[in-house]
């Protein structure tokens, strides 16, 4: 019976933990997610964090990725080259239960450029679909060293 009482126990613990993240956490999961895909330069995991029909406004590109296949194209070259990213500073905000945005700096670097970081700014619309979090709308651009 004691055993019966301490895996009870041990299951209402860890369905509390996981039932505790709230969109907050669960937004800034796809994010780090998002990250470590694009560092790993693996564009089909890195595609398959937006949803079918999200809206890429990418940092290197004068022309809107709308849907799976244009933001695929538009990370074609990613795969085997080396490229990274870091978050340097986030701020989250929760606009409902089911969608959150996501703004901040990250760095990106590559070792053809001796991985000289390239500042950028970056808003993510995280999105909760079917149960899924998944990107809706991502924006990123260079970030200006001072305002002139």
């Amino acid at each position: 019976m004691k055993l019966f009482v301490h895996a009870l126990c041990l299951s209402f613990a860890l369905a509390g933990g996981a039932a505790g993240a709230g969109p907050a956490e669960e937004a800034n999961a796809v994010i780090d997610r998002w990250v470590a895909t694009y560092s790993a330069n693996d564009r089909d995991a890195l595609v398959g964090l937006y949803a079918p029909d999200a809206i890429l406004l990418g940092t290197t590109s004068p022309m809107i990725s709308e849907g799976t296949e244009e933001i695929r194209t538009y990370f074609q070259d990613l795969p085997g080259s080396g490229r990274k990213n870091a978050i340097v500073e986030r701020r989250t905000i929760v606009l409902g239960e089911d969608a959150v945005l996501g703004t901040g700096f990250y760095n990106f670097a590559r070792a053809a450029e001796k991985d000289v970081p390239r500042p950028s700014r970056f808003t993510m619309l995280i999105v909760r679909r079917d149960g899924r979090w998944m990107i809706g709308h991502h924006h990123s651009s260079p970030r200006s060293a001072s305002r002139q």
